[in-house]
């Protein structure tokens, strides 16, 4: 196993007890309300349409509420993550709620290896996933080879343009980090986590990328998706820059002011090509 993948996947062993615990996370909710999704899956849910019946795969599922979610809208869905920790909480949130859910631990490169090839109607990533990845063509190959002709990816993401954004800085918004992707990662050294918690991490060293909005979109067009539709937003939802947003009722974040300086996720979709 390389080292980023060692650092990472013990990075996220750690957190996934601890977003399962945080109310960010809301998994009594999803126990408690067998309606309810998730903040994420509730956002796009006009771009969705209907997904009833179809069979769908979420790539880098983490803990699975998102998973869980498509699943309540009628979807077949498996989840797929690298870390262990991440689905047993994933499989534990399942039973709990008692959703017939699939999840299958590999690496994101290896999914059309332990899963069935041109098998999949829907191919569903979900927000702050593409960082943990070196390569967005591989992605793209993965994502191509699990779609049936015809079939849909459908991702929101945080966009390229945050990424590169130094968040710690109060002055403006000052770009430091790599907009394009660079075989050379951004190594960060943090023992916390995105959501409120009591707990700290141990496993502190993480390395992430950045892929430009036009990188993803070629790599795509490579292998063989056809894009339909892409939607940029001046919103996501999680406190990106602190102290320089507000929230809306319904979780998402903006800029405080001037908000169209800066787009800060993007909605995608592409097919496959028959």
């Amino acid at each position: 196993m390389s080292d980023y993948l060692k650092l990472n996947k013990a990075n996220w062993d750690q957190r996934a007890p601890l977003h399962a615990a945080s109310r960010d996370y809301a998994a009594e909710t999803f126990v408690s309300d067998p309606h309810y999704l998730s903040d994420v899956v509730r956002f796009d849910l006009p771009r969705l349409g209907d997904i009833k019946g179809l069979r769908g795969v979420h790539l880098q599922c983490h803990i699975g509420t998102d998973t869980l979610s498509l699943a309540r809208l009628g979807a077949r869905m498996t989840g797929l993550d690298f870390s262990p920790a991440s689905l047993e909480q994933a499989r534990l949130l399942a039973r709990r709620c008692g959703a017939e859910l699939d999840f299958v631990e590999s690496d994101l490169y290896q999914a059309d290896q332990v899963l069935p090839a041109g098998a999949f109607d829907l191919v569903y990533t979900g927000i702050g996933a593409l960082c943990w990845l070196p390569g967005i063509d591989g992605w793209a190959r993965v994502v191509a080879a699990l779609l049936k002709p015809g079939g849909r990816l459908f991702i929101r993401e945080g966009h390229p343009m945050l990424w590169a954004v130094n968040e710690a800085r109060e002055d403006g918004l000052v770009i430091e980090y790599p907009y394009f992707e660079r075989a050379e990662p951004v190594i960060w050294d943090d023992d916390g986590t995105y959501v409120e918690t009591d707990g700290t991490l141990t496993s502190t060293l993480t390395h992430e990328w950045n892929h430009g909005l036009g990188e993803i979109i070629s790599a795509l067009l490579t292998h063989g998706m056809a894009i339909t539709a892409l939607v940029e937003h001046d919103s996501l939802p999680w406190e990106a820059l602190p102290g320089r947003m507000v929230v809306d009722d319904v979780g998402e974040w903006r800029l405080d002011r001037d908000r169209w300086r800066l787009p800060l996720s993007y909605t995608l979709q592409a097919v496959k090509r028959g």
